[in-house]
């Protein structure tokens, strides 16, 4: 399994990196649930909301921005 990290950028956010540093993605809370906000990027660097290699789990629902239940549920799309 491919351990992630989340580099929280506020009380909402946490930007999701693999464990080269490659962003992949944000958790973010909207209400009570963390939602995880799939990213990629073009040729070019911009981003591409809802793209990158974890794009099939976009949307994807967590209770808490937990490093090891995300890394568990995402980790095998990479």
């Amino acid at each position: 399994m491919t351990e992630l990290h989340l580099i929280p950028v506020n009380t909402n956010v946490h930007s999701v990196h693999t464990p080269d540093g490659a962003h992949v993605g944000n958790l973010k809370r909207i209400g009570t649930v963390w939602k995880f906000k799939a990213v990629g990027y073009d040729a070019r660097g911009g981003v591409e909301p809802g793209g990158g290699p974890l794009t099939e789990q976009h949307n994807m629902v967590f209770d808490a921005p937990d490093a090891q239940a995300v890394s568990a549920r995402l980790g095998c799309g990479l």
